[in-house]
């Protein structure tokens, strides 16, 4: 039963300790409730019923920990969760209040939309193995511009990424690098805000920034709103990405970027440019 095997998949991620990473999302039931490890797909960190394998509270939370949104699910009782199918580019383009964190440039021929959760593992081995010739090949030559939107799942990723957003716009993707190559030095079934600041330190972040950081409401709500616009658009889980305005459910590796990428370089220059979601 696919179900079954996706959480026996989760089982045993978790048990190899590869950074305990959230293996699903929050669930369908109305208001906050408490989030179980379950519900992984083999290649990506997937929304499910089950929730995420961070909790939102219980034993481990405090009333002292701050509140994440990240969690919390829409309310059945209002209808529930509505998907746009076939998101145009003008829909996928779409920005709240927080601007876009992206590389390379803004006229590139291809645009890429990255959705990842700090805790995703599948997120980390996309920045380790693919993304370094990703960049090399495409952002940096001017072909490609990557976008990269937060949905958190659960609650230690939602602090991790507050945190991520308070850095100075210059160093938000080296904060990026931090927290997904240090997964296993932050990620914790329990709330703990001590390692994630140990993490953001290293680019200079002060704790006085960072308690401030998690006060902010209007950040808290921009984030909020790129996670829910993320599952009007269809987004499921991490990574999940938009390869000029299509939705790839999987982790990217580089044969799938040149087989998507290169068609569309070599494409007329007038239906790339209609395709052009910059």
């Amino acid at each position: 039963m696919k179900g079954a095997s996706a959480v026996a998949t989760c089982g045993a991620l978790l048990m190899a300790g590869l950074a305990l990473a959230a293996c699903s999302n929050d669930g369908s039931s109305t208001g906050m409730q408490a989030l179980t490890a379950a519900g992984a797909a083999a290649t990506t960190t997937a929304e499910s019923g089950s929730g995420s394998a961070f909790p939102d509270g219980g034993a481990a939370a405090t009333s002292s920990e701050p509140f994440t949104p990240f969690g919390t699910v829409p309310d059945s009782s209002e209808g529930g969760r509505q998907i746009i199918e076939n998101p145009t580019v003008a829909e996928i383009m779409q920005t709240g209040t927080l601007p876009e964190m992206s590389l390379g440039k803004p006229d590139a021929p291809v645009t890429i939309v990255q959705y990842a959760s700090l805790t995703c593992p599948h997120c980390r081995a996309f920045h380790r193995e693919t993304f370094p010739e990703f960049k090399r090949t495409y952002i940096d030559t001017g072909k490609v511009r990557y976008i990269l939107r937060e949905f958190p799942i659960g609650k230690q990723s939602g602090n991790a990424t507050i945190a991520l957003r308070c850095a100075p716009p210059g160093k938000y993707f080296t904060l990026y690098g931090k927290y997904m190559e240090q997964q296993a030095a932050w990620v914790s079934q329990e709330v703990r805000l001590e390692p994630i600041l140990a993490v953001a330190k290293q680019v200079g972040m002060t704790q006085p920034q960072f308690d401030a950081c998690l006060k902010n409401q209007a950040m808290i709500d921009g984030l909020k709103w790129v996670k829910d616009r993320g599952r009007t658009l269809g987004i499921i889980g991490t990574p999940n990405f938009f390869v000029q305005g299509k939705l790839v459910k999987k982790t990217l590796a580089m044969s799938d970027i040149r087989e998507m990428v290169e068609p569309l370089l070599s494409a007329p220059k007038s239906a790339a440019m209609s395709q052009n979601p910059g």
